[in-house]
């Protein structure tokens, strides 16, 4: 397929040129006030708490709400688009203009004649044309770059250890498999153990970063995404915890009048529950396929 192929939605294209026009209108002179005193720094945890509203969308299947975070998480990119039009920077055209070429540029064996027939195939083209891409930015740019430079160092500490481990291992600075790994997480506890009797803080938390480190990679042999796997986590502890309270209440206790014996019966009682109710929850959406 060629660019020129590509179908035309102009309905669509209607509907996205509509907000930009209305976000440009919020910011023009005698604008929404609010809005016309946002700046990038002024905005960005609001694009950061807009982000996590669409994870939580996505992970209570409830697609309406993600419909609405979605147009959400768009305000963003218009807004920040339409901060930098008025500073003369870029436009949305231009951030849109440089997404296509990126996309195309990326997928030759789409829009060219490479072939990649599998999606580790496409993966690899598309790291050997980063790769290219950087180092034709690296050569318009003054002084050496570091590898890790394209890795933010705002973005979330979990994310961001994923991102440099994985950069790292693209020139073979990576344990050879999971077992590996392992070894290095149970050398770091030790080491966490070995600073608690020293009761030094400040290297009882670099101990602890190091550990963390370290099953954030482990994460990463094993190809499981730490940020879903603590958010399942989570999820389940409160859970778990909601159901001690519910429990707890109707046998006219508190839980803080419990000991630690009495609180771990409690959350075993929690986890039988809500598993027994899970295992009847997928029964009955069996029987309904069935």
């Amino acid at each position: 397929m060629t660019e020129q192929e590509l179908p035309h939605n102009a309905e669509l294209e209607a509907s996205l040129g509509r907000a930009a026009a209305i976000m440009a209108r919020l910011r023009a002179p005698n604008g929404c006030p609010w809005d016309l005193e946002q700046t990038f720094d002024s905005i960005k945890r609001h694009t950061l708490e807009e982000v996590y509203e669409v994870f939580d969308a996505i992970e209570r299947r409830n697609f309406a709400d993600l419909k609405d975070e979605l147009g959400d998480l768009l305000l963003q990119v218009l807004f920040y688009a339409q901060m930098a039009s008025d500073e003369s920077r870029f436009t949305l055209r231009d951030v849109a203009d440089n997404l296509s070429a990126k996309l195309i540029r990326r997928h030759p064996h789409i829009f060219g004649d490479v072939e990649a027939e599998t999606p580790d195939a496409v993966l690899r083209n598309w790291e050997q044309i980063k790769v290219e891409e950087k180092k034709a930015k690296a050569a318009e740019e003054d002084g050496p770059r570091s590898l890790l430079d394209d890795v933010p160092r705002s973005m979330p500490a979990m994310m961001e250890a994923t991102k440099i481990g994985s950069k790292a291992a693209k020139v073979h600075f990576d344990w050879p498999d999971a077992q590996g790994v392992l070894a290095k997480v149970d050398e770091e506890l030790a080491e966490v153990r070995a600073e608690l009797a020293a009761n030094d803080p400040e290297r009882i938390e670099s101990e602890v970063g190091d550990l963390l480190f370290s099953v954030v990679h482990l994460a990463r042999h094993l190809k499981v995404d730490p940020e879903q796997a603590l958010r399942g986590t989570n999820a389940r502890f409160r859970a778990r915890f909601a159901a001690m309270e519910s429990v707890s209440e109707a046998r006219g206790q508190e839980l803080s009048g419990m000991n630690a014996d009495q609180l771990e019966a409690l959350w075993a009682e929690a986890k039988r529950g809500l598993a027994a109710e899970n295992h009847q929850k997928q029964d009955q959406d069996e029987g309904e396929r069935a």
